[in-house]
């Protein structure tokens, strides 16, 4: 009897007028009451340990997100690159070598700001703007999501609007 068998079993009773069940097995029982007042469950194991978990248990997917010092009123003024795919990001070329930039670098269009592996495949990822590097929102080894940002460029707006007719 595993975890996923318990909270399948609580989601099934929560919301009928079950009060209690007992379940027994040569391993395992599980006892687990539902109260009108504060509901809770108690779940021993052969080691007489007791488990308290909620009645109606509440599954919250948390997602770490790095708060950035930028504001969000200052990130307007920076280009955003995202990731065009799900998997590790890795600041430099290999384990050991230099990163491929630094917050405060200037990059150009084209130049490789990271990889990110996926399926063991080594995607190199290009800016596409001309600018500085002014902020790094990923740490070296940590996995990405799809458009999740992974990098502020704050855009070098004269040299873009003067050599490419284009604004970041």
């Amino acid at each position: 009897m595993d975890k996923e068998f318990i909270f399948q079993l609580i989601e099934k009773i929560k919301d009928t007028k079950i009060e209690e069940i007992e379940l027994s097995t040569e391993e395992y029982s599980v006892y687990i009451k539902q109260y009108l007042g504060p509901k809770e469950v108690i779940s021993q194991s052969p080691a007489s340990q007791v488990v308290n978990i909620p009645a109606n248990p509440i599954v919250e997917v948390k997602e770490e997100v790095k708060k950035s010092k930028i504001k969000e009123e200052q990130k307007q003024k920076y280009h955003v690159i995202k990731s065009p795919l799900v998997g590790t990001f890795y600041r430099s070329p290999s384990p050991g070598a230099p990163p491929f930039v630094e917050e405060g670098d200037m990059v150009s269009k084209g130049q490789i700001l990271c990889i990110i592996e996926a399926l063991k495949v080594m995607n190199e990822i290009e800016s596409d703007v001309d600018g500085r590097v002014a902020k790094i929102l990923v740490e070296n080894g940590q996995p990405v999501e799809y458009g999740q940002e992974l990098f502020y460029i704050e855009c070098n707006r004269m040299y873009q609007n003067i050599l490419y007719h284009t604004w970041c």
